[in-house]
């Protein structure tokens, strides 16, 4: 297909493959900060392409797996609200809660939907006045303008039987907290292109700095990925940092500023808990105050919910490059797609998940 197999043409990566394998010349840990990245990198085994000095790691980039469970839990208990529509995107409903699901919330009688735009829910809650509808908004900036075109739609049409649960979360805070964790194994970063559409990378710059690190704002197609990952080696191997653009067709510098003011129109920053990493400040996104009326968790009074994260899930440690899905104790076994344990094995976007999917249960390094 024309724009797509351009980018996933076999005699280029090589091309690419061998540019890397030319300029690099010690160990270096890279990490890619979007699930969709770790998808294309996985299905089209791009880490074992590279030379052996490489090191991919997997970064928090998965909006459903850094939703915390106490947030899974609060949507449990809005859903089961006798006179709540429930809408989600699909990859929330199958995210165990600590006893539950949302799916399983429907097969007990909840009205529990799936949509596939907040608009949707917006266009429910005119259709079921008698009805309260809430959306659960989760996302990175990405999704953040359509959830907050929602409430204002909702706002301007004065529907007081809208709400959203809102899990919003972004992304330059939580890089700053892997690149200032003691721990940290990651020297360089490829950085979400579908974000950086948004939100433009003038962001990174300090970022870039204040860690020496190169950023690399990176697509997501085969191509993509290896030209990325070439011009973060090469800028390691040279001792330069700063922030690149690799996806010039899709980023410029300031973004989308439609959508960034619409955003500060609804939304500003707050803390916010990460699963398996903790809160994070400034990290997210929280209803500004002339719209808390739209908050689902105000509304519904469930924010006293707490919840405890499982012990002998790892995604945390995975989500900061720490560890691969492969070295969780339970990966494959007791966390399967069909029974999973934590986030990261049920999302399209987990990075657990595309281990299991692309054949990655049995791996033990990076031998092919």
């Amino acid at each position: 297909m024309k724009y797509i197999d351009e980018y996933r043409n076999e005699a280029e990566a090589q091309k690419f493959v061998q540019a890397i394998q030319q300029v690099v010349t010690r160990p270096w840990t890279l990490m890619e900060i979007c699930g969709g990245q770790t998808h294309t990198i996985i299905k089209f085994g791009i880490d074992r392409l590279l030379p052996q000095e490489i090191t991919l790691v997997h970064g928090p980039g998965c909006p459903v797996c850094v939703t915390p469970l106490e947030l899974i839990d609060k949507a449990i208990a809005i859903a089961r609200r006798p006179g709540v529509i429930f809408t989600s995107f699909g990859d929330m409903m199958r995210v165990p809660g600590s006893e539950a699901d949302l799916l399983s919330v429907k097969a007990q009688g909840g009205d529990v939907r799936m949509v596939y735009s907040p608009l949707d829910a917006v266009k429910l809650a005119q259709k079921h006045p008698d009805r309260q509808v809430v959306f659960f908004a989760v996302g990175f900036e990405t999704t953040a303008p359509a959830n907050a075109m929602a409430v204002w739609q909702a706002n301007q049409l004065g529907l007081d039987n809208f709400s959203i649960l809102c899990s919003h979360v972004v992304v330059p805070p939580a890089m700053e907290a892997i690149l200032g964790s003691p721990h940290s194994l990651v020297q360089g970063f490829l950085a979400a292109g579908h974000v950086c559409a948004i939100m433009g990378y003038w962001e990174y710059d300090p970022i870039a700095a204040a860690y020496e690190t190169p950023i690399i704002i990176t697509g997501f197609e085969p191509l993509d990925l290896l030209q990325g990952i070439y011009m973060t080696v090469a800028a390691l191997e040279e001792r330069r940092w700063g922030v690149e653009n690799q996806y010039v067709r899709a980023v410029t510098r300031e973004g989308n500023q439609p959508a960034q003011d619409l955003m500060k129109q609804v939304f500003m920053a707050c803390d916010r808990p990460w699963r398996g990493i903790g809160v994070i400040p400034l990290s997210g996104y929280c209803l500004q105050p002339e719209y808390t009326a739209f908050d689902a968790a105000e509304r519904f009074e469930v924010t006293g919910i707490t919840a405890q994260e499982s012990e002998i899930c790892i995604a945390g440690e995975i989500m900061q490059g720490l560890k691969k899905p492969h070295e969780c104790p339970v990966f494959g076994t007791l966390c399967t797609p069909e029974r999973p344990v934590g986030a990261p094995m049920v999302s399209s976007e987990g990075a657990c998940a595309a281990y299991y999917q692309y054949g990655r249960v049995l791996e033990i390094d990076r031998a092919v």
